[in-house]
């Protein structure tokens, strides 16, 4: 990862106070291609990507409290769009395609990249990219195109290292740490979080918070 990325700091909490309660939640419609149908973008946009089984339907079912918010699919690579939400009409999440599935054809990943990348070039209202990991696992090749796609960008990335809970307790730790020097950042800018557990729920929540409150990265090119 380039050494200038633009890591977004993950906002810890007490998890005394939900910061994100969901009080609407609206499928907007998917984007097919790159020049496809879009919503409009009257409200900040966030990303969230990875490569397919990283876990990212789960996260998403679990960060917006809902048990079937993201089809958790039990073929990874399925997806083949970016589908939109309307967050309490505050915020849009755009839920983007899992790269990297070896059992999808050289074509269909041919389709894949322009739509990603030109959806994460060319979005005005674009805030910030949810960078996922598997906590479990060295970052693949196709980890660090991304990222330093999104770095060459200069979006606010926060990096999510997903299925902690799949680690002993023991191992979290170093684990973390051994993950961030792998992508070039601080461990602390490393966001741990469990699906299964709804450990790093709020802390992600809070990020997506603090990243919607500063003004775009946008107006500083």
């Amino acid at each position: 990862m380039s050494e200038d990325a633009n890591v977004a700091m993950p906002a810890m909490t007490e998890a005394v106070k939900d910061p994100l309660v969901i009080r609407h939640l609206e499928y907007l419609g998917p984007m097919a291609t790159r020049d496809g149908w879009r919503p409009e973008p009257t409200y900040p946009e966030i990303a969230f990507v990875g490569r397919s089984n990283v876990g990212k339907s789960s996260l998403l079912n679990r960060l917006m409290r809902r048990k079937a918010f993201a089809r958790v699919s039990n073929t990874p690579g399925r997806t083949r769009e970016i589908h939109f939400f309307d967050v309490n009409r505050q915020f849009v999440l755009a839920d983007l395609p899992g790269y990297g599935y070896a059992r999808i054809s050289k074509s269909r990943k041919a389709e894949w990249r322009p739509l990603i990348e030109g959806y994460l070039s060319g979005s005005p209202q674009l805030h910030a990219v949810v960078q996922l990991l598997d906590a479990r696992h060295e970052p693949t090749d196709d980890d660090f195109t991304m990222l330093d796609f999104l770095a060459d960008l200069g979006v606010p990335t926060i990096v999510v290292a997903t299925k902690i809970d799949k680690l002993r307790k023991s191992e979290i730790t170093s684990s973390i740490a051994a993950l961030a020097a792998r992508v070039g950042v601080d461990a602390e800018q490393v966001l741990p979080f469990s699906a299964e557990t709804g450990v790093g729920r709020d802390d992600l929540a809070a990020a997506l918070m603090d990243v919607l409150s500063q003004p775009s990265w946008k107006t500083a090119q």
